[in-house]
């Protein structure tokens, strides 16, 4: 009972240091683990080889695989063609570009999951906003809002789907076939959504020609045989993907594969591609991992999950309901990834309860659909949230927890509203 209070004790301080950023999140999350190992829960063995309790390579190494290969990809321009494209293709129209951009970071994110998208966007469409004169903020928010709902396409656009896919056996296709309708329909949603949000920034057509001058976007291309390169490889490790199952592939298997195709094509010294891994935010997976797993060890988890089973019993609808607003509604005060990695156990035990499993269960897709969406409710609610509001500051132009929360709440009570409606037709009427 003393190690079991000692535990719980240690994650919610731990959860708490991480929600209120304090302290910085792998600063946090690494001395939770730390209180972990002196009380006596974690060691070697129960860390990095136990399957219930220790760090899930296969979303480790699947991150990594995918920062290399854009860590390689950026040095081709592409991402600043991109940009230029979009404000050439606007006509100096700003909501045209801001659909513009809204759709290219929601094309990217599927790819190469929406925290690296972001990483790569913001600072491009600061530069793009700067030169026709327009305020950075609503492109910025909006970009932010419109890559955490196309992250929720496939099994890699976003952390929690890593997370849940690697725990609930989803393949790739399967998030193709369950997810990516949905995003689509959420993606146009926002789109009528942001004309509404951010109609005062939308009051005068920009002379693009006159500001741009004769800047054409090909120019931004660094290397063209390098991005042709990069795309082909880019192009079979989606394809991979996709049949993993058939080719009995792990997809954290086909991203170290394609990483190091990548390098290989590409030639590339090692400091050029390793300096674009966000080694904190792996350090971050991991010590979350062992953390969460600390408290399976206890059996906090477990006694949680049988709670939960027993009041739901075979009401799936009513769990699917709960699962989709709760994530919702938790994930709009705390970082989707730890809440992800610390509900995922719980959700493993409803779905055995209800006695479907993998893809046929509507509670996974519920899970799936609320942390992802709930990462669009306020600042702090997800990683590419944060991310992008730092690069503001730091370019700055600061966007306050308010000003992105008063869009990012309106965003993600409309979407998680229609993820219901899709859930409840798809699984339960049809």
């Amino acid at each position: 009972m003393i190690l079991t209070s000692a535990a719980i004790s240690i994650f919610i301080v731990s959860y708490a240091l991480i929600a209120t950023e304090r302290v910085h999140r792998v600063a946090a999350a690494l001395g939770g683990v730390a209180g972990m190992a002196v009380i006596g829960l974690v060691d070697a063995e129960s860390a990095f080889f136990d399957q219930h309790t220790g760090i899930d390579w296969n979303v480790i190494f699947l991150l990594f695989g995918m920062m290399v290969i854009v860590g390689v990809l950026k040095q081709t321009g592409l991402f600043e063609f991109l940009a230029l494209w979009a404000a050439r293709r606007s006509g100096g129209h700003p909501y045209r570009l801001l659909v513009l951009l809204v759709l290219i970071g929601a094309t990217v994110a599927p790819i190469l999951d929406n925290v690296t998208c972001v990483l790569l966007v913001a600072p491009v469409t600061i530069s793009v906003c700067r030169q026709l004169g327009l305020p950075s903020a609503p492109y910025l928010i909006s970009l932010i809002l419109a890559s955490n709902i196309g992250g929720t396409a496939t099994l890699i656009g976003d952390p929690p789907n890593i997370i849940i896919g690697s725990r609930a056996g989803l393949s790739f296709s399967d998030f193709l076939v369950h997810s990516l309708p949905l995003t689509v329909v959420l993606l146009a949603l926002f789109v009528v959504m942001a004309r509404w949000m951010f109609r005062e920034t939308f009051g005068h057509q920009i002379d693009v020609h006159h500001v741009l001058g004769d800047i054409h976007p090909r120019e931004a291309i660094t290397n063209m045989r390098l991005l042709v390169r990069c795309l082909v490889v880019l192009t079979l490790v989606m394809v991979a993907f996709s049949l993993h199952t058939l080719l009995h592939l792990d997809p954290s298997m086909v991203a170290m594969l394609g990483a190091g195709a990548t390098v290989l094509v590409s030639r590339s010294e090692p400091e050029e591609f390793l300096e674009e891994v966000e080694w904190g935010t792996l350090a971050f997976f991991m010590a979350l991992f062992v953390l969460v797993g600390s408290l399976v060890q206890v059996g906090v988890i477990g006694r949680i999950g049988e709670l939960a089973a027993e009041a739901f019993g075979d009401q799936e609808l009513l769990a699917a309901t709960v699962l989709l607003f709760g994530s919702g509604i938790v994930g709009a005060f705390v970082d989707n990834i730890p809440y992800t990695t610390a509900t995922v156990p719980i959700v493993q035990d409803l779905v055995a309860a209800t006695g479907t499993t993998g893809a046929d269960s509507p509670l996974w897709w519920a899970f799936v659909f609320g942390a992802d969406l709930g990462g669009n409710a306020t600042a702090v609610a997800a990683g590419a949230n944060v991310v992008v509001l730092g690069i503001a500051a730091r370019a700055g132009e600061p966007i306050s927890f308010w000003q992105f929360t008063k869009y990012g709440i309106v965003t993600t009570v409309a979407t998680v509203a229609a993820a219901w409606l899709w859930v409840y037709v798809r699984y339960f009427v049809l």
